[in-house]
Formats: structure tokens, sequence, C-alpha cells
């Protein structure tokens, strides 16, 4: 009973959070209770809520916890965190497409004015920047990579509000990422204005379709782009013979691993599990392809194209 009374105890010590944030548990709240109510009145398959409370409660543990402890003094640990911030949680989150159902756990004049704003000038630009095709794939990856830059990171790990902004960045672009990829609706292109071949070239490149911002090409072939800097990065990382990360070392290892062993067990995971999750989302992107393939509504989308 001793031994088991102390393993509760130590598991309670580890869900504590290591920074208490009042706006975060605020926004885990607020999802949490929004999906429920919205799952309540919408009939959703048994695969949707899993997909989401799994994905809701690995997001919350990775960044409400003691496993922020243990993320600013390990390297391995902090690469663990950011593949499920930046990957693993959006994509399960995004994948049991919670935003309708969300939007029925509204109340109705709520639920109203958020219909409201997205006619307007405001809503339209904000929608436009956070679905933007080129924009999101390009933070996605950038957002990844800055973090690693030995003197951004030192600074970030030292400053708990560049810590928060390096934490909600790779949040929130993995949202809209996996939004955009993961979208099930076929995508008819915006029609062609310019004139000139450059004009056309960019209109064709940045403006994206609509229902869906991604053509189902774009949404199959993204991951591999997004993937192939995050390998190469790793890779490097893997067969540096520099200490690239010395600040895990000055604030005192949690861990007992030599400080080139904790930079190589990290950049494995930057490179091989995130590589994992973006091939799930390809992979799911792909069978999103096929259903409509199948559905005929790829061919209805292709003729409104030519008209």
């Amino acid at each position: 009973m001793d031994r088991l009374a102390v393993g509760i105890e130590e598991v309670l010590h580890l869900l504590v959070p290591w920074e208490f944030s009042p706006t975060l548990l605020v926004l885990f709240l607020l999802s949490a209770v929004l999906f429920w109510r919205g799952s309540r009145v919408m009939t959703i398959s048994i695969w949707r809520p899993i997909l989401f409370w799994s994905g809701w409660l690995l997001l919350y543990l990775s960044m409400h916890t003691q496993l922020d402890y243990y993320a600013e003094r390990v390297f391995y640990i902090h690469r663990i965190q950011h593949v499920i911030l930046h990957h693993l949680s959006p994509l399960m989150i995004m994948a049991s497409y919670p935003g309708q159902v969300m939007m029925r756990g509204m109340p109705f004049t709520i639920r109203y004015r958020f219909r409201s704003l997205k006619h307007t000038l405001l809503g339209k630009c904000l929608i436009g920047l956070m679905t933007n095709k080129v924009l999101v794939p390009f933070l996605f990856v950038f957002l990844v990579l800055v973090w690693l830059i030995p003197k951004v990171q030192f600074y970030a790990m030292l400053d708990w509000q560049l810590y928060r902004l390096m934490n909600w960045s790779v949040v929130l672009t993995g949202f809209m990422y996996w939004n955009l990829i993961l979208d099930r609706r076929p995508s008819i292109p915006r029609k062609i204005t310019a004139k000139h071949p450059i004009g056309r070239f960019f209109q064709r490149f940045v403006l994206g379709g609509h229902p869906a911002v991604m053509s189902v090409t774009e949404r199959i072939l993204s991951p591999i782009f997004t993937m192939l800097p995050q390998l190469i990065v790793g890779i490097w990382i893997v067969l540096t013979t520099t200490n690239l990360y010395p600040l895990f070392e000055l604030c005192g290892r949690a861990v007992n691993i030599s400080s080139m062993d904790d930079q190589r067990l990290g950049a494995f995971i930057l490179w091989v599990p995130a590589a994992l999750v973006e091939t799930f989302g390809l992979v799911v992107a792909l069978m999103n392809y096929l259903s409509l393939s199948s559905k005929g509504r790829l061919a209805r989308a292709n003729r409104a194209k030519e008209d």
C-alpha cells in the first residue's frame, strides 16, 4: 500500500503545472466544453471524439504539466514535446474535424456572430491569412527550424515569454497546417484574372481554391515538402560532432545522459517520429482523395473548373 501511495503521489506531482497559466487552462476548458456540447447535438462517428480527446489530452500533458521542467533541461525531451505540440496533437485534433462540432456547441447568439464575422472585411482577411496555401506550410516548417538555431533556442529557454511564444507558435501553425491538409472537400481553383504570364503564375501559385483551399494533389504532396527540411536538419544534427545546445548542460540536465547522446537522440526524434506523423497525414490526405474520387466529387469539381 505504501508503494502504491508513493506511486500515486508521484503521478499527481507530474500532473502539477511547472508554470501555471490561467489563459491556457481557460482555453483548454473552453474547447472541451464546446466539443462536448456540440457532440451531444450532432451525430458523429465514434472515431471523432476518440481522436479529439486523445489529441486534447496529449496537448494538455505536453504544455501544462511537469513535462515542461524536463523539456527545459533535456534536449531529446524538448524534441518529444515539440513533436506532440507541432505534429501529433494538432493532427489528431484536426482529424476529428472539430470546427463544426464546436460551432454547434456555442450558444446561438455567439454562433450567429461568428458566422457574421466571416463575411466582414476583417473576417475575410483573417481567414485568408490563416488558410493561405503558401504562407501556412512555410510557417509550419520555418517554426520548426528557427527554434532549433542554437542562439535562438538559448534565449527562448531562458526567457519565459519567448519560451511560451515558441510553444504557442508551433501549436497554432500545427493546427493551421493540418486544417488545410486534412480538408475532405474538393477544391475549385479561383478564376485567373491577370494577363501577364508572371501575374498568372503568381495567382495560380498563391490563390487558394474553394471550398477547400488546397487542391487534392497539393494536400498529398505538401507533407513531403514540409518533411524534407526537417529530415535534412535532423540528419545534420545527428552527424555533427559539436555540442550545439550547451544550455541544457548549464541549466543542469534532468536525466543522466551525455550532452552528445542527448543531442543525437533529440535529432533522431526530429528526423524519424516527426516524419512518421507527417506520413500519416499524407495517408489521410490520400484517403480523402480516393473518397472524393469514388463519390464523383472530383469529376464535378473538374467540370466546375472548366466552366
